[in-house]
This record gives structure tokens, sequence and C-alpha cells, in this order.
């Protein structure tokens, strides 16, 4: 989905803005980390300002960046290092989310980490010129082996960590344990009685979804009249696969026995506006079902019709509900059946 161009003056929230607006109890924070290692495989680490222990460099997107843009800026204000090869890992040890991703900050902020990872390499000798910014954040830095980990700060970098880990044979990093995730609740709603029209992140996902003629199913949502994939957004502790599932359930009374992962978008590109005037700037990963069952029963509150579209009789571009929901549906026209 993509702005109007209105909208090309509006500015989104900041994490740190939605704080002191929605208090310290749990947001999603769309986020991204830099696993950088050295030509001995070792991975840099940055001791935390908040609490003394370590962490892949990274943190939360500001409004309207995309994963990589983020990546880069993040690597930057924390190390001083700027990494040529930096680039988005593949689906799907690129994601990051769920509720083991829960994280209670020192100041006691509640967050759920969603995002991707990106990666690179230096050598080791870049450290020599490290310069971290001085805001605080970063009180070492280190290469450290993936099998002499030191104590790290949360399961996001646990997560991350068993990614590489798991590449060279290692087994995983413990966990550690996290508390259940508060009941589904209209995340995005809550936060839109705190703050207006103003963009807002908005993760989520969207499904393929095709029939045995290979037509891809499509809804008329009724909040805009136009035609979308199943989908919708995340919930605090909710995974983007675990997101997808229920809003297609939700949405068509369908199943799916595997989603394959496609791509994740995000960026300024895909920022929307609702009719209503509310902005969203779209984090969407898109799937691929396979393995439907169910009988096709649309929702009444959010659909207003459902229909299968082979790709030479698709709605045309304008009829589709926004830019991400265009590009979504150019992808599934690459695909074979």
């Amino acid at each position: 989905m993509v702005a109007d161009p209105s909208d090309a003056g509006q500015t989104g929230m900041t994490l740190m803005e939605l704080r002191a607006v929605w208090g310290p109890s749990s947001l999603l924070a769309v986020a991204v980390g830099a696993l950088i290692q050295d030509e001995r495989g070792r991975v840099l680490l940055q001791r935390r300002g908040d609490d003394g222990l370590w962490s892949e460099p990274g943190g939360a997107l500001d409004p309207g960046e995309d994963f990589l843009t983020g990546a880069r800026r993040e690597l930057i204000e924390e190390t001083g290092l700027v990494c040529p090869d930096l680039h988005l890992m593949s689906l799907p040890d690129a994601l990051q989310s769920g509720p083991e991703l829960f994280h209670r900050y020192p100041n006691g902020h509640e967050s759920y980490i969603v995002g991707m990872r990106a990666q690179g390499t230096l050598p080791a000798s870049a450290l020599n010129h490290a310069a971290p910014d001085d805001s605080g954040e970063t009180l070492e830095l280190r290469w450290f082996p993936l099998d002499d980990l030191p104590p790290l700060s949360n399961n996001a970098n646990r997560l991350s960590m068993n990614v590489l880990r798991a590449r060279v044979g290692l087994p995983p990093v413990p966990l550690t344990p996290w508390p259940a995730p508060p009941p589904l609740g209209e995340h995005l709603l809550k936060l839109r009685r705190k703050v207006g029209p103003r963009p807002l992140f908005s993760p989520g996902a969207n499904v393929l979804v095709t029939d045995e003629h290979n037509r891809l199913l499509l809804l008329r949502h009724a909040g805009t009249g136009r035609w979308t994939l199943p989908g919708g957004g995340l919930e605090p502790g909710e995974s983007f696969e675990a997101c997808a599932r229920r809003e297609l359930l939700e949405e068509t009374g369908l199943r799916a026995k595997r989603l394959e992962p496609l791509e994740m978008f995000a960026g300024p590109r895909y920022r929307f506006t609702y009719p209503h005037g509310d902005v969203v700037d779209n984090v969407s990963v898109l799937y691929r079902a396979h393995g439907v069952t169910g009988t096709l029963t649309p929702q009444d509150s959010e659909v207003l019709a459902a229909g299968w579209f082979g790709a030479g009789a698709l709605p045309d571009g304008t009829e589709l509900n926004g830019e991400l929901i265009r590009v979504n549906v150019d992808l599934w026209k690459t695909l074979g059946p």
C-alpha cells in the first residue's frame, strides 16, 4: 500500500513518542538486528548501556524506514562502522516475531520485538576504528566466537545467535522464559485512540491462496471497497505466521497445512491512508498457502465479497487495496502453480 501524495508531510511516531502516550505496557517494536562476522566467523557484539549485557547492534526503525536502511543507521550509531556488504537475511532466518521475543527493559517498558535480521562481514581490524555515538547505548564492542558467547541481553539476541550457530552445527542457546502474551484485542485500534491518524507501523501478514485452477483468492474489503488478500495486523506476542493463519481463518474460514514465507515488504513505498484518514506504514510478510482446507466463508464484518481470479482476469491495479496488495499480486503472477 502506498501513501497518497497528501501524506508526504505527515510524520510518523517513534517508539519513544508512542511510549509517552501509551505508558510502559506492551508495544510491538518494529526493529532490526545487524549480525556482523569477521574472517574467523566471530560475531560483533555490543555491551549495552541499559542492562550491561551483550547484544548485536540494532534497534527500532524510524518512521517510514525500511529494514536495511535501519540496520545501516543503527550500525553506525552503535559502532561507528559501515559494512559494505550488509544485506537482509533470507526468509525465514530473517524474521523476528513471536511470544518469546517479549522483553522488559530496566526502566519497566515492555515490548514484543518484530522485524528482521541483516548480516554482513567486516575484518577483525575494523574494530580499531569503531566510534559509537555519545548516546550511552554502547559501553563496549568485542568480537566473540559463536561457541563462547557472553551473557546476552534478551531472547531476540539469543535467537539471532542461534541462527548463526545452526549454520556451523552448534546447539542453540537456551531461551529464557517469557510471560503469556496478552489476549487478542485490536492493538492498533487502541493505539489509534491515543495518537489519532498519524502514521503508525502496522506489522502483519498477507496470504496467497489459490484453487485447483491456479486462481487467486481476493476479498473486497469492507472499509475501502477495494480488492485485497486475506491478511491483517499482528497482535502483541503473535508471530507473523500465527497472524497469517488467524487472519486467513477469520476472513475466509480456510486453513492451510503449510504457510511458505515469500518476502517481507516494508518502507515508505507501503504507506497507506484509509478512507477515514488513518495512516499506516505497512510491515508485511507475504505467505503462500499450501494444503488449503475448509469451505470459503467470507467474514461478514470485514469482507463484502470474495472471488477467484486467474492471472489474466485480475482486477485493475486501481481496484486493488493499495501498493502493498498490488506488489503482492504481481509477485504471485511470477510464481508457478
